[in-house]
């Protein structure tokens, strides 16, 4: 039981490591922000170029990219990181 609590906290750490980047409307209504863990690392005047700076963010932290529509939602994900190899399909 021992080995199984050190691999739960071992998934829990590089969960807490891997910080997904979120290309996001700005909270102050003019322009776009690039969050990582909540927090704002970069603003730019557009989309185009918020997604383009999040993009690189995302391959330089090998983590996800979310970009998020006017409206707040989801709109597309892409993935820098480890994927697994066996994907079936």
């Amino acid at each position: 039981m021992e080995a199984r609590a050190g691999v739960h906290r071992d998934l829990e750490v590089r969960a807490v490591a891997r910080k997904e980047v979120h290309t996001v409307p700005s909270a102050t209504g003019s322009g776009w922000d690039n969050k990582v863990g909540g927090k704002v690392e970069s603003h730019h005047r557009t989309q185009a170029a918020a997604i383009q700076k999040g993009r690189q963010m995302a391959i330089n932290h090998e983590t996800e990219h979310y970009i998020h529509g006017v409206n707040g939602q989801v709109r597309d994900k892409n993935s820098y990181g480890n994927d697994p190899r066996n994907i079936p399909g």
